[in-house]
């Protein structure tokens, strides 16, 4: 028998797993919905031949001994597709509060630590079609991977063949597709460093770049100053966001946006599509505040948010490569407008941030050090944040999943930290969704958010109808009169048309030449 293979986790991937908490479970869900029923022969065909092409999702993790040891991927011996995939048939009415239902429940749900750290959930008789949850453990990579991974799985041609062997060939040239999708996606984001911008991975902004990381890393200074203001930041200010968390957690997703429409009101704003978004949805947190009873004057809290450390191009390799920065959100502004500028203001003060590589090297040491030196800085993490919030641009055309099409998809990243906020915004084929994981004993209704982000874009949307409808106000110029003649003037035209410039005679109208022939 072929020797089982074994590696050990990074420190990075130990760290998430070492962060694994029955309040805070530690998965990236994604969930892919369909007009019509899925079949699910075909599905299992496409994870068999494109998903198991990544032999992490044959293994399982084995701890080690002692406080030191390091946990270590092994091949799963008995490892068994049927133990991963499901299939469940929604009770009636099979509407959209029981999917998000039971949605909530599976995100609520640990993996089984048994067997390798993935499921895949058909859930059937959805109004008439079928709905795939995904549910992945950062242990085995951070979004950007396993959002890709997912992509993997997919095609752009509705007649596609079903999944074969032959997809099992090395995975360079699938993944030169995917690259293609994936940086079509990176384009409509834009090639420069934005922090909260870009993340076809798991936050909201990538640094395609690496150059621009070698030059942070070798910024010792910067680095330093960084680690210093990240380790004596003040904690965040108590609201209804913070708090002991509890087992049970709650996902939703808002109704769809069109893309459009943001770039409508980015355009007559002057900020970029994640500036529009970030504005609805800090206001949307100002609001569900105010509707909590909350003071919210001046307020402001951060959310953390995930920025990609690895070069684009290695997009589809597993394991955690990506680092935090702090966005501080003008909750206490109720202008939206000023609420705009002031974000655009703090991101752009954060565009050269070292923060990332500081955090992803504290994620490292935490990996190599005992549990209880673990929970001491997942716990001051904790208190510099009080949400996590990613933006993803997915796919910008229709895909095919075993042979449907994927009319909707939704994503939710593990709180890390102890934090019991999470904000999801994807982009896909032409429409925005947002999503929203909380934990039930802080935010038992995460519904009201998302309704107050559908009241905040709309009050944008009236910048842009007031723009529309000045715009198309067609200023009518009157004919202009005809030129009164001017007096003392004589009131001949002369053959080009114009007055006459002489002096009319005495109590004449012309002058001697024009003067009226008598008649013989």
């Amino acid at each position: 028998m072929p020797k089982s293979k074994s590696t050990p986790l990074s420190n990075v991937d130990a760290a998430w797993l070492g962060m694994e908490d029955p309040t805070n479970l530690m998965m990236v869900s994604g969930v892919l919905i369909f007009d019509e029923a899925l079949d699910f022969e075909r599905l299992k065909a496409t994870v068999k031949y494109r998903l198991l092409n990544y032999n992490r999702f044959r293994q399982r993790i084995v701890t080690g001994r002692g406080p030191l040891a390091k946990p270590r991927w092994v091949d799963d011996p008995i490892f068994d597709l049927s133990a991963h995939l499901h299939r469940i048939a929604l009770p009636e009415p099979g509407d959209g509060a029981v999917l998000q239902e039971t949605i909530s429940d599976l995100v609520s749900t640990p993996l089984d630590f048994s067997k390798p750290l993935w499921q895949f959930h058909l859930l059937e008789n959805f109004n008439g079609g079928s709905v795939l949850v995904a549910r992945l453990h950062h242990a085995i990579a951070d979004g950007i991977a396993l959002m890709h991974v997912l992509l993997s799985l997919a095609d752009e041609d509705p007649d596609a063949p079903w999944p074969s062997p032959d997809d099992a060939k090395p995975r360079r040239r699938r993944g030169g597709r995917l690259f293609t999708m994936v940086r079509s996606a990176a384009s409509a984001a834009g090639k420069t460093f934005r922090v909260t911008e870009k993340l076809i991975h798991e936050g909201m902004s990538a640094w395609e770049n690496p150059e621009h990381v070698k030059k942070l890393l070798a910024q010792s200074g910067n680095v330093a100053a960084s680690l210093g203001r990240l380790l004596l930041r003040p904690p965040d200010p108590k609201t209804a966001f913070k708090g002991k968390l509890g087992v049970a957690k709650r996902a939703i997703w808002s109704d769809a946006i069109a893309l459009s429409d943001v770039k409508a009101i980015g355009k007559v704003t002057g900020g970029t599509v994640n500036d529009v978004l970030l504005t609805a949805m800090t206001g949307a947190l100002r609001r569900y505040l105010i509707g909590r009873g909350q003071v919210v004057d001046n307020l402001n809290f951060r959310a953390a948010v995930p920025v990609n450390l690895r070069p684009i191009s290695k997009a589809y390799k597993l394991g955690n490569q990506f680092g935090l920065v702090f966005l501080s959100l003008p909750v206490g502004i109720a202008d939206q407008l000023e609420r705009l500028f002031e974000l655009k203001q703090r991101m752009d003060a954060l565009k050269d941030s070292a923060e990332p590589i500081v955090v992803f090297g504290a994620l490292g040491a935490v990996g190599k050090t005992p549990d209880e030196i673990q929970e001491i800085i997942v716990n001051l993490l904790a208190t510099k944040s009080t949400a996590v919030m990613t933006n993803v641009p997915g796919p910008r055309q229709q895909l095919y999943f075993a042979g449907s099409p994927i009319q909707d998809l939704m994503f939710w990243v593990p709180q890390s930290g102890r934090l019991g906020l999470g904000v999801s915004i994807i982009s896909y084929n032409g429409k925005v969704r947002l999503g929203v994981i909380t934990d039930i004993g802080l935010v038992p209704d995460p519904d009201a958010i998302a309704e107050a982000f559908h009241t905040e874009f709309d009050q944008m949307m009236d910048l842009v109808r007031v723009a529309e409808a000045l715009e198309g106000q067609e200023t009518e110029i009157p004919p202009s009169p005809e030129p009164e003649p001017i007096p003392n003037r004589c009131q001949a035209t002369t053959k080009a048309g114009n007055q006459c410039k002489n002096k009319a005679l005495p109590a004449s109208d012309f002058c001697r030449v024009h003067q009226p022939k008598e008649d013989d």
